[in-house]
């Protein structure tokens, strides 16, 4: 998931669950013996122990590339969302510029197929004809400006303005590399046969738009081998993902000009002025190298061969918005790539999008209609507990020096909770929403956010944003900002519900408030200090502790295989995992604080540690198609749900108390070799 490549390491939760609601039915046991296999013993299998039949009787629907108890409930809220903006577009009171208005144009474009039908593909026909009169290599640059200003599509490498890793008070414009295509650089480079079916249906999802834009197929044939030719090449400058985790590897500030000496073929000072970013003379860049190639491949691709990679950049950037031969391939391709059966519903796809684009006027119809104020006030008291759990967890470890110790102390209490939606909203003000003009929404919504992203430079941070809209499903900590996000998409069973035990309260939200709270602390968190900066606050001897833990935690999940041998990448998942293992003890600590867990008094059958733990499970019990599973291995730092299931559970010894684990058992690890971090 791309949140921000620009901040480096905003982390996320990495799950989809769904929405708080006043209407929402508690199902009759919370942890119900109906959905597990009782027939496996907990210390072999703790995966299908929990959750075993649930995950049988819940296959995988034709519309969905993984089914589980976080995309039931994104179901759920999928559907809340399309019962706002259905009305929003219903209501023909709705007075001019008022949310409800803009919300329901925006809602009621996207769904007039007739109309998109109609245009084909003339929305992006001026685009390509601007392409076809460029003559020389200053018109090939020139165009890139023009596509990322206009919301057009970014080719070539990635730019954007967030805050300086190292002075967090200052915004800086960032560059990084791109240029790509296909999910990761690996698809490009490795010949074994997925990455070759997935080149694949690449060339022909690239043939098919080519042709339905007029390329003969002769032409189209060779269009789509010159793209790919020239993203290969990017593929090859490009860092891997377990390089790009490196925070001090990717943090390159050069001079304006100091930059423009490493690319003969751009000077940055013009190109900045292109991008609409003015007196700024210091560029953050992340992968210096990949600039010193694409500098190399403007003196060797030639205009022509430019021409029509920028075509391509407009083509997929705008296939999933045209008429539905266009949409037909850009499915195509995705199912080479996800194995999803069929479509997801056009009502879903663009209530999705509305709140993708403009989500904070969504979100505030969101918010009035199913978010509670007592939701938002009960967990500020969860964070509260799961702050002081953290606060006697890194007292009491043994490992760690007093004086690193009161530098993560400092760290955790300057942590800055939000909840449920921003304080302040954004109003969008200038952005031009016609409920009759689908295509140009999305341009103007793209222009916009370009615009306001600018506006940023030269002004103080601003720390009230809130990274995620409303509806968001998700939880977020971010390392320049020290920040713990939970918008209200969040504060749903499984996860949270105000008439739920403690257990499953705990081992639910309470392990998500504790999971963003240990990104602080993992190994790329760790570097940024309590004001958000990357700076080492540790003593050497600590480091060195910390970096033997994070080994032994990445040859935990390195042993771990799907689809019978594929190696979950333990580097690559790192931050996730010590998320995991942080905050399910966290929470575990917290929830020994409040009166059920101190008590042994048992619910539907289970102690009250052993559904603390139950909960936890039943949160990433699911199914998922093996082609999106082995696609998530490369590119998703979240391990597969099984192995975060048991990954941090098998390091702590309350679990082996609550289900009797005993050596023999195949999860069963020496006291001493349980990781304990945080």
């Amino acid at each position: 998931m791309d949140i921000n490549k620009f901040k480096g390491c905003f982390a996320v939760l990495g799950i989809l669950v769904a929405s708080y609601s006043a209407n929402a039915q508690l199902p009759a046991k919370l942890i119900d013996p109906a959905n597990m296999d009782l027939s496996v013993k907990p210390g072999d299998d703790f995966y299908n122990y929990a959750s075993g039949a649930w995950v049988k009787n819940n296959p995988v629907p034709a519309k969905e590339t993984r089914w589980g108890t976080f995309n039931a409930l994104r179901d759920f809220n999928a559907n809340a969302v399309r019962s706002i903006v259905e009305e929003a577009a219903a209501d023909k009171s709705a007075p001019a510029g008022s949310v409800k208005k803009r919300v329901g144009d925006f809602y009621a474009a996207a769904m007039d197929s007739a109309a998109i039908e109609k245009l084909g593909y003339l929305p992006i026909n001026a685009d390509l004809e601007k392409i076809k009169q460029i003559k020389t290599l200053p018109n090939i640059l020139d165009q890139v400006a023009y596509m990322r200003t206009s919301g057009t599509g970014g080719p070539m490498f990635g730019f954007g303005v967030g805050q300086d890793r190292k002075n967090v008070t200052k915004y800086l414009p960032q560059l990084s590399q791109g240029g790509t295509t296909l999910p990761d650089r690996d698809y490009y480079l490795l010949d074994d046969a997925r990455s070759v079916k997935i080149r694949e249906a690449y060339n022909t999802y690239m043939n098919t738009l080519f042709t339905l834009t007029g390329s003969s197929p002769a032409d189209a044939k060779k269009k789509a081998m010159t793209v790919m030719a020239i993203e290969k090449q990017f593929a090859e400058a490009q860092m891997s993902r377990l390089e790009m985790r490196d925070q001090y590897k990717t943090y390159n500030k050069y001079t304006v000009v100091d930059f423009s000496k490493t690319t003969s073929n751009i000077d940055w000072k013009s190109m900045f002025t292109k991008f609409k970013v003015a007196g700024q003379d210091t560029v953050l860049v992340s992968a210096p190298k990949f600039f010193v190639s694409l500098n190399g491949m403007l003196k060797t691709v030639p205009v022509s061969d430019w021409k029509t990679y920028l075509e391509w950049n407009v083509l997929k950037a705008s296939a999933g918005n045209l008429s539905s031969p266009f949409v037909k391939a850009s499915f195509a391709f995705s199912q080479a790539q996800s194995g999803q059966k069929v479509e997801t519903p056009r009502w879903q796809r663009m209530s999705s999008l509305t709140d993708g684009t403009i989500g904070e006027l969504l979100g505030q119809l969101y918010v009035a209609k199913y978010f509670k104020p007592e939701a938002k006030a009960r967990m500020a008291v969860l964070i509260d507990n799961l702050r002081k759990a953290f606060e006697i967890r890194i007292k009491g470890l043994d490992w760690m020096s007093e004086v690193t110790k009161q530098k993560a102390l400092d760290k955790l209490h300057a942590f800055v909770p939000k909840i449920g939606y921003p304080d302040k909203w954004r109003n969008y003000d200038g952005l031009v929403i016609n409920g009759a003009t689908y295509f140009q929404n999305l341009r103007n919504a793209g222009a916009w956010g370009y615009n306001e992203m600018i506006d940023r430079l030269d002004k103080p941070v601003d720390r009230t944003r809130f990274g995620m809209t409303p509806p968001t499903v998700n939880a977020s900590y971010s390392p320049t900002m020290n920040e713990i996000v939970f918008p209200a998409g969040i504060l749903q069973f499984p996860f949270f519900d105000a008439n739920a035990d403690d257990a499953v309260n705990y081992g639910g939200i309470g392990a998500v408030i504790g999971h963003e709270m240990s990104h602080g602390f993992d190994d790329q968190g760790s570097q940024y200090d309590k004001e958000g900066n990357l700076r080492n606050w540790w003593t050497d001897e600590d480091k060195a502790k910390f970096d033997l833990k994070t080994k032994a935690l990445g040859e935990q999940f390195d042993a771990y295989t799907i689809l019978d041998t594929i190696h979950v990448i333990g580097k690559l998942t790192m931050g996730e995992n010590i998320g995991d293992l942080g905050g399910l003890n966290a929470a575990y600590t917290a929830f020994k604080m409040t009166k059920q867990g101190q008590s042994e008094e048992k619910i539907d059958g289970f102690t009250p540690d052993q559904r603390f733990f139950l909960s936890w499970a039943q949160v990433w019990r699911g199914n998922i198609l093996p082609e999106t599973a082995a696609q998530f291995i490369k590119t998703d730092p979240h391990s597969p749900g099984p192995y975060r299931t048991i990954g941090a559970p098998v390091n702590m010894d309350a679990w082996y108390k609550a289900f009797s684990v005993q050596p023999g058992d195949k999860l069963y690890k020496k006291p001493e070799d349980r990781i304990r971090m945080w």
